[in-house]
């Protein structure tokens, strides 16, 4: 299985933002829509992004408050990212490395699409359940030995 798998069964919605956004507004969308990572997009290439980590972080550090900090400030600007035909087993183990929650999906230079750890545990959780009941079809219809003569 690849991470392109992942992709066509997650769908293609992404939500983006500005370096130059403010780090309160990013907060407000992600919140709005339940998210916990936005892609930091500028001249249509992507250059950070920008996680609940990376908000914590600043909470920390600032006493709690946002203030007026940019997303530039604040993201991480060398986020992990793999291609479409990195394989799931391969983007688990890069991700857990990194302790990266979120990946970006890079095609060359062009943004294809984001997964989480979630995604991926959920690929590997459905690709093992597959594969468990193809042996289990496999063994219930084994046929039985003839004895020898």
């Amino acid at each position: 299985m690849k991470v392109s798998d992942i992709l066509h069964v997650k769908g293609n919605t992404l939500y983006t933002v500005r370096p130059d956004s403010s780090v309160m507004g990013a907060v407000r969308t992600m919140s709005e829509r339940d998210i916990g990572s936005l892609v930091v997009m500028e001249y249509g290439e992507l250059v950070g992004m920008l996680t609940f980590r990376e908000v914590i972080q600043t909470l920390a550090v600032n006493g709690g408050q946002l203030g007026t900090a940019t997303v530039r400030k604040v993201m991480d600007d060398h986020p992990l990212t793999c291609t479409p035909e990195t394989g799931v087993n391969e983007a688990r183990r890069m991700m857990l490395e990194r302790h990266a929650r979120y990946m970006p999906v890079l095609d060359s230079r062009m943004l294809m699409g984001v997964i989480s750890f979630y995604d991926v545990a959920r690929a590997v959780v459905e690709e093992q359940s597959f594969e468990n009941k193809m042996l289990k079809a496999y063994v219930r219809d084994w046929p039985e030995e003839q004895p020898a003569s």
